[in-house]
């Protein structure tokens, strides 16, 4: 078995997407965290999967069923980036001073380089992370340049848009 250090070190020169994925309370005020494991897991039916850490705030809204949103960030969000990823300070915080909207009853940040709202479908254990399965009933891409994140830097593939 590999120690964490080095394992950390691995994963640190994968290149992830940056997204945001949120939800909405019970009582209607927004949630949001920086997610860097989305990914697509399913053509047929369409589904997509991220990761969060067991002491996520955001995961007690996101029980089986609930609806979520997911904001893929453009190569210009990393100020959104940077706000999602720390710890609330209390609900709907994060939101403090973002532009935002509602879709599909979802928070929604506004200029992303894509969009997807469905329903989770299930959890699955992966050590100190839950894996969501979520299938998706709304996307929409745009031709953002994403922002990516590697070597706990943040860029973009595009040779043609430098992430600022």
């Amino acid at each position: 078995m590999i120690d964490q250090e080095t394992f950390v070190e691995l994963m640190s020169g994968v290149c992830a997407p940056v997204t945001v994925v949120t939800a909405t309370a019970v009582d209607g005020r927004p949630h949001g965290s920086t997610v860097s494991s989305f990914t697509s897991l399913s053509l047929a039916p369409p589904l997509v999967s991220f990761a969060l850490d067991r002491s996520s705030g955001l995961l007690p809204h996101l029980p089986p069923g609930a609806p979520v949103g997911v904001n893929i960030l453009g190569a210009h969000q990393q100020d959104l980036a940077a706000t999602f990823a720390r710890r609330s300070q209390g609900p709907g915080s994060k939101f403090d001073n973002v532009t935002w909207t509602v879709r599909a009853g979802l928070p929604h940040l506004p200029e992303s380089a894509g969009w997807t709202a469905g329903h989770v479908e299930r959890h699955v254990d992966g050590g100190d992370h839950i894996l969501l399965v979520v299938s998706v009933e709304e996307a929409e891409s745009t031709p953002t340049a994403p922002l990516v994140y590697a070597r706990r830097t943040f860029g973009t593939h595009s040779g043609l848009a430098v992430a600022g």
